[in-house]
């Protein structure tokens, strides 16, 4: 097993596939595991403001209404995925 010392170590995987096999025959050492454990600051979110057309406000809490969700918390869900989307 190959032990990972450094970020810069990892390779740029094009798929799923690859990404797997190379942590078949990889890990990371211990250091990099502690260093990458997010602290939490003082606080875990942080308060916006977004303005929203009042249509657009009530479909989006039909939509989460019918989801048995809160509309903010369905919609930082819809960001977080999308964020997510962007990312690759």
């Amino acid at each position: 097993m190959k032990i990972i010392n450094s970020w810069t170590d990892l390779p740029d995987f094009d798929s799923d596939t690859e990404e797997h096999e190379f942590w078949q025959n990889h890990e990371l050492a211990p250091k990099l595991m502690v260093s990458s454990v997010h602290e939490l600051a003082s606080r875990e979110s942080t308060t916006i403001t977004l303005r929203f057309d009042p249509r657009m406000l009530s479909r989006i809490k039909r939509v989460a209404n019918s989801r048995f969700l809160n509309y903010q918390s369905m919609m930082k869900q819809w960001l977080a995925e999308r964020l997510e989307d962007e990312m690759k």
